[in-house]
């Protein structure tokens, strides 16, 4: 839920006008490279290792979406192309940035922010928000309600102040 708030928060406060703060389209690119850092919890289902917060969870794999999402646009001949790549880097560099905030209870405990250039594992010493759980009983079910209502509870102000700046903000 995090991951989500933040990115339609960041694509209301990066939108150059109301058009393109009205693209679905664009919001949907914010979304998707916010959450897609997690999609690497689906190779424990190939190798059995847990791949979670490893080379996904870094910038240089934000920048490799970035630029990925800029040669698509520009393929397709979307206009603005590098605000298309800003996009993809942007949502998911700020899935790196709130698991950095998180608590981690999953070995290894971190995330690998600095690949490729380091393999080193980092975390925020003082967690702001709760770990996940992986498992369906009862007790993590109940822990991962509250900290989904925790995210909800920090976050979704700054997401409703960025509609409301938006909509008193001068146009272009």
């Amino acid at each position: 839920m995090a991951h989500t708030l933040v990115a339609l928060t960041l694509h209301s406060l990066t939108a150059r006008d109301a058009q393109e703060a009205k693209s679905l389209t664009r919001s949907a690119v914010f979304v998707a490279a916010a959450n897609a850092p997690d999609l690497d919890l689906l190779l424990r289902f190939v190798d059995g290792r847990n791949h979670h917060q490893a080379e996904s969870h870094a910038i240089g794999c934000a920048l490799i979406a970035g630029l990925l999402a800029w040669g698509l646009a520009r393929a397709w001949r979307l206009p603005r192309p590098l605000r298309w790549g800003s996009a993809a880097a942007l949502g998911w560099l700020s899935h790196i940035a709130l698991d950095y905030l998180g608590r981690d209870t999953h070995p290894p405990i971190g995330l690998m922010a600095l690949w490729p250039v380091s393999s080193a594992h980092f975390k925020f010493p003082w967690p702001l928000f709760m770990d996940i759980g992986r498992t369906l009983d009862w007790h993590t079910m109940r822990h991962n309600l509250l900290a989904v209502g925790w995210e909800v509870a920090a976050l979704a102000p700054w997401l409703l102040l960025s509609w409301r700046w938006r909509r008193r903000r001068p146009a272009a």
